[in-house]
């Protein structure tokens, strides 16, 4: 789409009027380590475990990218791709120091921020502080001003709706500005791969390219009723965002009840010992995140998908804190024992702590999406 004439983005809403802004930091963590540490700017930065442990990349640079590198896979693997990588431990303090700088600005323009992780937000600024009537001229400014008190770069997209401001915020990454108004949405919708939409998982994309369904167009042309019957209640969401309709609001100060992690295998396991060995590196991303976000639980919850769908779930809840990968690994080998994996395949495993000692707002947590071992 790339930047538009400057024009106030009119809404097709069906609630009310709106400009959002969603602001995504560029390879953020990789970034940071890249500018406090010059000897490594210009080269692969890879930020995870080590490749030589069961670790996983968190992030990586443009420069890394460049080997098919990419979040949430193996260190070892990214070794193999990219072996002159230089591989950093993540530094949560640092990133958190630059998050609370970059929504220190945020809030000069607008009250209405909602944070979804250490390196994105959403902005609602259609009445902002500072009375600009174009929200593409306040992304322009608002990446300026990341740049120029940080030294690092973000992408934004502009929108009437927070799906459609996601989306296009990672079309022309790194430090790039995309707005999608209303008379452009549908097109827009209709050209992008299905496993682009929010809320579509690699489990979710399979049963719709099962059904020949690859684009927005194609599932546009689904009923409402098609969707509930695929996808329960999701199936309306689906519907939705098809037809470019979010009425979502931009939520300030959302606070997190839990923290967990999933993994879907690439084939389905029956083998008890492997399954184990996935729970070990859950339970070490969990318990990295529980720690970074200085928290603790008292609730474990575990989760099994079979080969068949069904989905089954098993909690323990103790008086004693629930923190490390150790605590958590007995604890997901007893409930483990409570299902049926093992006799029966499985396809997707997790593992979530809850009934935190403290509420964790959104701002100060880690990356949801980029775990680390």
């Amino acid at each position: 789409m790339g930047e538009t004439p400057e024009s106030p983005l009119t809404a097709i809403d069906m609630i009310e009027q709106r400009k959002i802004i969603h602001i995504d930091m560029d390879a953020f963590y990789a970034a940071v380590e890249q500018r406090d540490h010059p000897e490594l700017s210009g080269r692969p930065v890879i930020v995870g475990g080590d490749p030589s442990s069961r670790g996983v990349v968190a992030t990586c640079s443009y420069e890394a990218r460049r080997f098919g590198v990419h979040s949430a896979m193996p260190s070892a693997r990214a070794y193999r791709l990219c072996p002159q990588a230089v591989f950093v431990r993540p530094r949560f303090e640092a990133y958190r120091a630059v998050s609370a700088q970059i929504r220190t600005l945020f809030l000069e323009y607008t009250d209405l921020v909602e944070p979804l992780s250490l390196d994105e937000a959403f902005l609602d600024v259609t009445n902002n502080k500072k009375q600009m009537q174009f929200a593409t001229r306040i992304a322009r400014e608002i990446l300026q001003e990341i740049q120029k008190r940080t030294r690092l770069t973000a992408s934004a997209g502009v929108s009437y709706n927070k799906f459609l401001a996601k989306i296009a915020s990672d079309v022309h990454k790194p430090a790039g500005l995309t707005v999608v108004t209303p008379d452009q949405a549908e097109t827009f919708i209709a050209e992008l791969p299905v496993r682009r939409f929010h809320g579509v998982g690699r489990v979710t994309e399979q049963r719709l390219l099962a059904r020949g369904i690859e684009t927005g167009a194609e599932l546009r042309c689904c009923s409402l009723e098609e969707l509930e019957r695929l996808f329960g209640k999701s199936g309306k969401y689906f519907y939705g965002i098809a037809r470019g309709i979010d009425n979502r609001p931009v939520t300030p100060n959302r606070v997190r009840k839990s923290i967990g992690k999933e993994d879907t295998l690439a084939e389905d396991c029956a083998d008890k010992g492997q399954i184990m060995t996935i729970f070990g590196s859950l339970a070490e991303r969990v318990s990295a995140l529980v720690k970074a976000r200085q928290t603790s639980g008292l609730t474990l919850t575990l989760k099994v998908k079979y080969s068949d769908f069904q989905t089954v779930t098993r909690s323990h809840t103790q008086v004693e804190q629930i923190e490390d990968a150790d605590i958590m690994l007995a604890l997901a080998e007893q409930l483990l024992n409570k299902t049926e994996a093992g006799g029966r395949p499985v396809r997707l495993l997790g593992l979530t702590v809850s009934n935190l000692t403290t509420d964790i707002p959104v701002e100060i947590s880690p990356q949801l999406e980029l775990p680390f071992r």
